[in-house]
């Protein structure tokens, strides 16, 4: 596990010593300077998570100091180190951005108490920075009773305790960040963070400073220091999407992540120990890339210890009921009403389509067609034109001929027969689908006698 790093910075010898002693025995890396100038030096070097800062310091004083360290680093935790009775300028450098202070000389239990508290803000400060910079959305439950999503369910609870790095493979749309997310969930680093970074969605001049970080100055642009995404994930989960579409010159550098556990800033020699599981995802064929001289064969076999390949819907289509009424179960809320029902036929039409965007497609196609559905249930007419297909549709046409020797009023009746079933029974419907008034349809159903 990576130590978290305090930076001291005292003139005195003997106070630089004292407190190296007292925080290495509680597990702390421990960094010293004994001058201002030196305290920036090394605070560009090394990156302290938390600084233990002296007011009165040589070259350059401390509260200039901490002044440059929250203008260029604001995410450096500062404590103060002040003698007895400079309490005023111990105040003032809070007000300037200054955590704490602590008073010479030193009660050693008081030292560890500000540490540590210095130290947890500091971690949840990073963690809330990290979360308010990643996009949120919704990530449903599996849904299906499929010989095949049963196994990969088997799979994933069989997996998931374990450190042990897997490669999701399968088409666009069928939940492959959602089986990376459940892999994370029971596993013990549900705690920590679950980082995803996506290789299609960030350009590739920018990809290696997002994954590894970078040091100030390190390209122009490069303002201050950054911290990048595998860092965030240490202790925690990163999941790579789209790896085979990862830059063939990037991949040398992840490979060496994942067999080292260890990483380099952009602009920095110095390596950095991760405690990282890596969950990798594609839907292009690896295989096939390493032989057209895309994919690194080395990362291939270090990414695929496991493998879990997920199925199309068009594989699956008995899941589909089951993934319609769970995603009809979370529309309500939009629009404030009971939960939308779906006809007969109109499930008719979605089973039988081949569905190329899989279960995203799905799910779009049935929010659409709830929002469209002004009647609290979804027709034939409320589906995308391509779902409602030609064939389908003569097939319907068939059932409504009128058969020879049929009179008149016997094919009105099973006309309006005909159109209450496919409106599910909604007259209002119905009455639109026979082109007809609602009151003209009481009319005709009173009339035939039927209920």
């Amino acid at each position: 596990m990576q130590s978290l790093r305090v930076l001291i910075v005292d003139d005195e010898e003997d106070i630089r010593d004292i407190l190296s002693d007292r925080l290495q025995a509680y597990g702390y890396e421990i960094v010293t300077a004994a001058d201002g100038l030196e305290a920036l030096e090394k605070v560009e070097k090394t990156s302290p998570d938390l600084v233990l800062l002296d007011i009165q310091l040589p070259k350059l004083g401390g509260m200039e100091v901490l002044s440059r360290i929250k203008r260029e680093h604001p995410q450096i935790t500062v404590i103060m180190i002040t003698a007895h009775g400079k309490i005023q300028l111990a105040v003032d450098a809070i007000k300037q951005g200054a955590y704490d202070f602590v008073e010479k000389p030193f009660n050693p239990d008081l030292i560890r108490i500000k540490v540590d508290n210095a130290i947890e803000r500091h971690t949840l400060l990073r963690q809330n920075e990290y979360l308010r910079s990643e996009l949120k959305g919704e990530y449903g439950e599996f849904i299906g009773k499929s010989q095949k999503m049963l196994e990969v369910l088997g799979t994933i609870e069989k997996v998931a305790s374990s450190d042990s790095t897997v490669l999701i493979t399968g088409e666009s749309g069928t939940g492959k960040e959602l089986v990376a997310r459940a892999l994370h969930k029971n596993s013990s680093r549900s705690s920590e963070h679950f980082v995803v970074i996506d290789s299609t969605a960030i350009p590739l001049t920018l990809l290696e400073s997002e994954i590894f970080g970078h040091e100030k100055g390190s390209f122009t642009g490069a303002l201050a220091r950054k911290i990048g995404k595998m860092e965030v994930a240490n202790r925690g989960t990163l999941f790579l999407d789209e790896v085979g579409d990862m830059a063939y010159e990037l991949q040398s550098k992840f490979l060496r992540a994942i067999q080292e556990r260890e990483i380099e800033r952009v602009g920095s020699t110095q390596p950095i120990k991760v405690d990282v599981r890596f969950i990798a995802a594609t839907n292009r064929n690896l295989q096939e890339a390493i032989q057209n001289g895309k994919f690194r064969e080395d990362l291939f076999y270090r990414l695929n210890v496991v493998n879990i390949k997920l199925p199309p819907l068009r594989e699956i289509k008995e899941d589909i009921p089951l993934l319609i009424d769970h995603f009809l179960s979370k529309y309500p809320t939009v629009k404030n009403r009971k939960k939308v029902q779906i006809t007969d036929k109109a499930m008719e039409f979605l089973m039988n389509f081949n569905w190329p965007g899989n279960i995203r497609e799905l799910q779009n196609c049935i929010e659409g067609a709830a929002l469209l559905a002004s009647s609290n249930v979804i027709y034939p007419e409320h589906l995308p034109q391509e779902i409602v297909s030609d064939k389908v549709t003569e097939s319907v046409q068939d059932e409504l001929r009128i058969k020879s020797g049929m009179s008149l009023k016997e094919a009105e009746k099973t006309l309006i027969l005909k159109a209450l079933e496919q409106a599910g029974g909604n007259k209002t419907e119905a009455a639109k689908l026979l082109g007809i008034s609602l009151r003209g349809l009481h009319y005709k159903l009173k009339e035939y006698n039927i209920e």
